[in-house]
């Protein structure tokens, strides 16, 4: 299946709180969309793999996903190099997106900016003819690489390049933050209190996304930082 857009993220929800509205935006424009999780979220407090599974699920229906998987990679424990490059790219050949989302390239989180670095150096991979992935019939696959990879911009502050306006969008995202519902806020949940299920956190998500949306003159907006300079063919379409 080929998608239009595909989002890295290295734990499930990642791409929900930085770019789902941008998935959002993509789709209601027709365009096909996925999101590849590397890990399981099995070093998480609250929650377990399986309900960490269960909510990806559920803020899949929420976005309209053509596709999802995980790659069951080590939370916390992954790295970059041969070994874990190669279910990347071999999802990249999967799924032959022309953009890339992926991780802030460096955040609070280690898994983060390592999954940043991961996913950029693999969509370059994936373009080598020489490095060979199976497909799951065990048929060779062909060289893919994206047109080009962004990455969004998660708990620390960074400035970035551009700004995708989803103030439309901005429901269907938080819906598909709240499919998590061990991960967030809930006053009535037994489980420890976390970085993330405090009051103040969410807060700051709609805070995030209102300060982006501000800079370029919207209610709510998503910010990416980019590699290379963004080609435009029509200056008029920009905001």
């Amino acid at each position: 299946m080929k998608l239009d857009i595909l989002a890295f993220g290295a734990h499930p929800d990642d791409v929900e709180m930085s770019a789902a509205g941008t998935l959002l935006a993509a789709a209601a424009l027709g365009k096909k969309i996925g999101i590849v999780d590397f890990t399981r979220g099995e070093l998480g407090t609250r929650g377990t793999p399986a309900t960490r599974a269960a909510e990806a699920e559920a803020a899949s229906r929420i976005l309209g996903l053509s596709a999802r998987e995980n790659l069951g990679l080590p939370d916390g424990f992954f790295r970059n190099d041969r070994e874990h490059q190669l279910p990347l790219i071999a999802a990249l050949r999967r799924y032959q997106p022309d953009v890339v989302l992926c991780n802030a390239i460096q955040d609070r989180h280690p898994d983060h900016g390592r999954g940043a670095s991961l996913a950029s150096e693999a969509c370059f991979l994936s373009g080598l003819r020489m490095i060979e992935t199976f497909d799951a019939d065990g048929q060779p696959q062909q060289p893919w690489r994206p047109r080009t990879v962004y990455h969004y911009i998660q708990d620390r502050q960074i400035a970035p390049d551009f700004v995708v306006d989803i103030t439309e969008f901005w429901p269907g995202k938080w819906a598909s933050i709240q499919a998590y519902k061990t991960q967030f806020f809930d006053p009535n949940s037994q489980e420890p209190v976390t970085y993330l299920s405090t009051p103040v956190f969410t807060q700051f998500m709609e805070a995030r996304a209102r300060e982006f949306g501000h800079i370029i003159g919207v209610e709510f907006g998503e910010g990416f930082t980019r590699q290379r300079p963004v080609g435009v063919r029509d200056i008029t379409a920009l905001l």
